[in-house]
């Protein structure tokens, strides 16, 4: 199939912008079945992403050794919470059981 260039309208902005066959093509082959809805700089406002999350320690006591530590989420009561080592150590432990399912 023989692809020419075509010109869309933006869902955000109103504006035309073209659609080139190289695109058209590019779509073929990856199987996808719709048109852009949107123009380059309105699909990357709407996907960009909005600012790096604020990283946040909380200081909690190792479930396994008692050791106290700081973990980078809000522990929920009753759950188990690990220091570094013992996270390591676990997650060593587990792993054969997990390929061999």
């Amino acid at each position: 199939m023989e692809y020419r260039d075509k010109t869309l309208t933006c869902v955000d902005c109103q504006e035309p912008f073209v659609w080139l066959a190289s695109e058209q093509l590019f779509y073929a082959d990856r199987g996808f079945k719709n048109e852009p809805k949107r123009c380059r700089e309105c699909k990357s406002k709407k996907f960009a992403p909005t600012g790096a999350r604020e990283r946040i320690q909380v200081a909690a006591v190792c479930s396994q050794c008692g050791k106290q530590t700081t973990v980078p989420f809000e522990p929920k009561p009753g759950r188990l919470v690990f220091c570094g080592d013992c996270f390591k150590q676990r997650r060593q432990s587990l792993s054969p059981m997990r390929r061999a399912r």
